[in-house]
């Protein structure tokens, strides 16, 4: 695992973005294809927006989706699919896919396998992510399940979870907030070639240390990214403040 520290959000979103681009590049020149599963949330704004800017023939890259509450309408404001359209896929030129995690599906589970049969046809060479505020990968919130094989999940959101939700304004109140998503899996999420994770902001620098610094334990989820073959971790300084 490799950590880089930042000044700014801005710094780290852009040179994450530069980073996710050069291994999409590298991925088109030697298969003629590129594979990306994208994150949301706050702390993925600099990122995100970054990569649309970058020099990247999107018309050759594929892309899955993380994770989507279960009820959830997509014009909802909280709605990652509308999060991911509105800031990413309307804003580069031709992407050649993009299978988003649909929340409001009638059977969540068919949704789950829907999107395990597509993801199961490519080779996931990054994924753009981050964690939470109580250490989830994902929508995995802790304790998480290290062990199914599911590419897609449908999980509990913990009460960490949800405030940190509320906490960053996408819900009126606490009560707002769906208790229940559709997320990929921790075994998924380890299947891919590489994964660029952007963390910033002081409300994080406690699950960095635990994820970090810490034994791997399920207790704080992204703490399974000390054993990727390549995980790339963007900082800053208030994130990394309690490092060591």
């Amino acid at each position: 695992m490799n950590t880089y520290c930042f000044k700014t959000k801005k710094e780290l979103g852009e040179a994450a973005a530069a980073r996710i681009a050069e291994i999409l590049r590298g991925a088109i020149a030697a298969k003629g294809e590129a594979c990306m599963v994208m994150a949301t949330g706050a702390s993925q704004f600099e990122t995100v927006d970054a990569l649309t800017h970058q020099d990247v023939d999107w018309s050759k890259v594929v892309c899955f989706h993380m994770d989507e509450y279960i009820g959830m309408d997509e014009s909802h404001p909280a709605s990652f699919r509308n999060y991911l359209k509105e800031r990413f896929a309307n804003k580069v030129t031709g992407l050649k896919a993009f299978h988003y995690v649909n929340g409001s599906a009638p059977d969540s589970q068919e949704e789950c396998d829907r999107l395990e049969s597509l993801i199961s046809k490519y080779e996931v060479d990054v994924v753009q992510g981050g964690i939470g505020e109580n250490g989830h990968l994902a929508f995995n919130d802790p304790p998480a399940d290290f062990e199914t094989e599911r590419s897609y999940l449908i999980v509990e959101l913990n009460e960490a979870c949800r405030q940190q939700q509320f906490g960053e304004g996408w819900f009126k109140t606490l009560d707002d907030v769906p208790r229940k998503a559709i997320s990929i899996g921790i075994r998924q999420t380890m299947k891919a070639k590489c994964v660029i994770c952007s963390i910033p902001d002081l409300r994080k620098a406690q699950a960095v240390k635990d994820c970090l610094e810490g034994e791997v334990s399920n207790m704080h989820p992204a703490s399974i990214l000390q054993e990727h073959p390549d995980c790339q971790l963007f900082l800053d300084t208030d994130s990394a403040s309690l490092l060591k």
